[in-house]
């Protein structure tokens, strides 16, 4: 398959170079010294799953030289999102599709609204990494899983051919019966570990044990849980249980993006995670206390320390 990698970040660069090291052609969309780096000595994925060097390594800042591909996974933060599936339009005007991977629940609507619906098939991502350096990807844990499916739950072809190129390129994939049921899923754990993360600046085995911090990643996890059902999302009976069982499962060092955004300075992805939270508790009525603290607390650092 012919993909571009909107975005070759933790996330995107980690994928598309599996994908790429499986013999699919692979062009990344990158910017800054990681883009130069990437030119001048590939893309270099270390993991524990093999590390991975892609070498030379097609990347531009230029979606428009790139041609049509069969898929593009945006792999951008949740505030380039608009602008990225915008300028996807060339990429996807031989009859490709886009695959949206980020952290917040309306990624998919957002890119349909810039494409159409039928140019956009829902993902999700499950995966810590991060640039470690220009040129240079860190995959944290042994979590690296894919999920995506067109928005009414069929298993089209296209979808098919994108579930067998993944596992050939040994990348855990699967099709969920509701992509928007598992965004959903996904959003529960991940607004509330990033949220409580960032706000305690604590690694997850910290959380996980701490007492008052477990506490409060519980009733971070049930707010998002209330806010999801109360908007007709079929959310399991035990998805707080569930979800704490997850965190449980992950390595004890690990620290979510936003905490290592916040740590560096960075923009944050806050307005559409906790501040998402709390907005979305409060047109369905749901309280949302947690959440307010975490969007209130961490509101000055939204924009990064550079802004």
């Amino acid at each position: 398959m012919k993909f571009a990698v909107f975005g070759a970040g933790g996330v995107g660069g980690y994928f598309g170079a599996r994908l790429a090291a499986s013999g699919n052609e692979v062009a990344f969309i990158a910017r800054g010294r990681h883009l130069e780096a990437m030119r001048a000595n590939g893309l270099r994925v270390t993991s524990a799953y093999g590390d991975v060097t892609i070498k030379p390594a097609r990347a531009t800042d230029d979606p428009a030289t790139v041609g049509p591909v069969d898929c593009v996974l945006l792999c951008v933060k949740l505030w380039d999102l608009d602008e990225a599936a915008a300028a996807s339009e060339p990429l996807v005007a031989g009859g490709g599709y886009v695959v949206p991977i980020q952290n917040g629940v309306d990624s998919t609507e957002r890119a349909a609204a810039r494409l159409g619906a039928a140019r956009v098939v829902g993902g999700i991502a499950y995966i810590a990494a991060v640039i470690e350096a220009p040129g240079v990807i860190k995959h944290t844990g042994t979590m690296a899983r894919l999920a995506f499916g067109e928005a009414d739950g069929s298993r089209s072809a296209r979808v098919e051919q994108l579930l067998a190129a993944c596992r050939a390129a040994r990348i855990d994939a699967e099709v969920p019966d509701s992509i928007a049921t598992a965004q959903w899923r996904k959003f529960v754990f991940l607004a509330s570990v990033s949220g409580w993360t960032a706000l305690a600046r604590q690694p997850m085995g910290v959380l996980a044990k701490e007492p008052e911090l477990r506490a409060g990643l519980r009733n971070a996890i049930a707010e998002v849980v209330a806010v999801g059902r109360a908007r007709g999302v079929d959310l399991p009976a035990d998805s707080v249980d569930a979800t704490l069982a997850m965190v449980d499962r992950l390595p004890a060092e690990m620290r979510t993006s936003m905490q290592q955004d916040l740590e560096r300075g960075n923009r944050l992805e806050l307005p559409w995670l906790s501040g998402a939270v709390a907005r979305l508790g409060r047109a369905a009525g749901v309280p949302t206390p947690t959440h307010d603290v975490i969007a209130a607390a961490l509101k000055p650092y939204a924009d990064g320390a550079a802004r």
